[in-house]
C-alpha cells in the first residue's frame, strides 16, 4: 500500500503528482495557481452587485520546524505567505482568517510572541485578521503549533495573470536574493551558523506588486496591464521548481543565466558547504515575474526603489516554441555550458513553511 512521504510536502515532483492524481479529479480543479480567482459574472450573487467583481481566495497551512528561526517565526510567516499568494494573481489582499492547532503544554509566552508578530505582519501588509479558530490536541499528538490561514482579496479590472499570456521574448524577473528562507530555517534546525549570517526573507509582497502595476499603468507604450504576464512566489521547491511550473503551464522554454542569479554570499557559501543548489532552496519574500521585454528594464529599475525589490534582476527570457524544448527550463552556466532544470525531486528540506 502506498503511503504519504515527507517528500509529498516538499513542493517538488512528488507533491505535484499527489495533487494531480488525488485532489484535482476529486475536487474538479481547473487551475492550480497560488490563489483561486472567483468570477461572479455567472453566479446568482451577481444580481446584487452593481458592477462585475472578481475575488481571489487562498488557504495555506504552516508547519515549519523550528517555529522560531532567524528573521521570523511561524506566525508572521503564515500572514505573509497568504498575503503573497493573493498578490501573485494580482489581487489586493483584504481579509484573513486564522486557525490554530495547539499541542497541550505549548508555552503561553511563545503563543503571545507569535500572536504579536502576526498582528504586526497584518498591519504591515494592511490587511485585517477577522476570524479564527483554536483547537488543542493531546501532548505528543502535535508538534507545538500548526497554523492555517485563509485570505480574500479583490482583483482590479484588467488584471488577468496567467501562463496563457506568456510569449517568446518575455523576460524573467526575480525580485530579490534567492535561498535565504531555506538556509535560515536549515541553520536553526541543525544548530549551524554561517558567516555572514543568513536570515529568512519572509515579507508581504503586496506593496511591491502594487508598485509594479503602477509602473505599467504609467507607461504610454503599454496596455495598462499587459506587460506583466504572470507572477509566482518561489516557496517550496525554490526558483527552479516555480520556473518549471511556468514553463510547463505555458508550453514554452525558459532560459536563465547562472551569472545573473542574485544570491547572497552567505547562501552561496552555505549551499557549497552542504552540497545544495540555491535554485531549489525555499524563499518566502521574493517573486518571479514574466514581463514584456519592452518594459522589463524599467520595471526592474523601479522595483529597486522598493525595500523588497532592491536586489531585483532580470535572470533570463522565454525562448521560442520548439517541440524538443517546450515546457523545459534551461540554465546557461557561468562556464558556458547548458543544463536542464527540473522540479525538485525528493525532500531537500521538509517542513520549510
Amino acid at each position: 500500500m502506498e503511503k504519504i512521504l515527507l517528500g509529498h510536502g516538499s513542493g517538488g515532483r512528488l507533491m505535484h503528482q499527489l495533487i494531480r492524481e488525488f485532489f484535482v479529479p476529486e475536487f474538479d480543479l481547473k487551475e492550480l495557481n497560488d490563489s483561486a480567482v472567483i468570477n461572479f459574472s455567472d453566479s446568482p450573487i451577481q444580481q446584487f452587485i452593481n458592477s462585475p467583481i472578481r475575488l481571489a481566495f487562498t488557504t495555506d497551512a504552516y508547519v515549519v520546524s523550528p517555529i522560531f528561526f532567524p528573521g521570523g517565526n511561524i506566525g508572521e510567516l503564515a500572514v505573509n505567505g497568504t498575503v503573497n499568494d493573493l498578490s501573485m494573481v494580482g489581487a489586493m489582499p483584504l481579509y484573513l482568517s486564522v486557525g490554530f492547532i495547539l499541542e497541550e503544554g505549548f508555552p503561553m509566552d511563545n503563543l503571545k510572541v507569535i500572536l504579536s508578530s502576526m498582528a504586526e505582519a497584518a498591519k504591515r501588509a494592511d490587511v485585517k485578521i477577522v476570524a479564527g479558530d483554536t483547537k488543542v490536541v493531546d501532548k505528543g499528538k502535535g508538534d507545538g503549533i500548526f497554523i492555517n490561514t485563509s485570505g480574500i482579496g479583490i482583483i482590479p479590472d484588467g488584471i488577468e495573470l496567467g501562463a496563457k499570456n506568456i510569449k517568446a521574448g518575455d523576460r524573467v524577473i526575480v525580485s530579490g536574493l534567492i535561498g535565504n528562507h531555506g538556509i535560515a530555517v536549515l541553520s536553526e534546525r541543525n544548530g549551524l551558523s554561517f558567516e555572514p549570517p543568513v536570515k529568512s526573507d519572509t515579507a508581504p509582497l503586496n506593496g511591491l506588486v502594487q508598485l509594479m502595476f503602477d509602473v505599467v499603468s504609467k507607461s504610454a507604450s503599454m496596455n495598462p496591464h499587459s506587460a506583466i504576464k504572470m507572477m509566482r512566489d518561489p516557496t517550496r521547491g525554490g526558483v527552479a521548481t516555480t520556473l518549471k511550473e511556468m514553463a510547463g503551464d505555458s508550453g514554452l522554454c525558459i532560459t536563465i543565466y547562472e551569472n545573473l542569479l542574485p544570491i547572497s554570499s552567505g547562501v552561496r557559501g552555505a549551499c557549497e558547504l552542504l552540497g545544495m543548489d540555491p535554485l531549489y532552496v525555499a524563499n518566502e519574500g521574493i517573486l518571479i515575474a514574466i514581463a514584456d521585454p519592452d518594459l522589463a528594464d524599467l520595471l526592474v529599475q523601479k522595483m529597486r526603489s522598493h525595500p523588497l525589490g532592491k536586489d531585483a534582476a532580470i535572470i533570463g527570457e522565454v525562448a521560442g516554441s520548439e517541440p524538443r524544448t517546450n515546457g523545459t527550463v534551461l540554465l546557461k552556466t557561468s562556464i558556458g555550458g547548458t543544463r536542464i532544470i527540473d522540479m525538485l525531486a525528493g525532500e531537500q528540506l521538509p517542513r520549510i513553511c
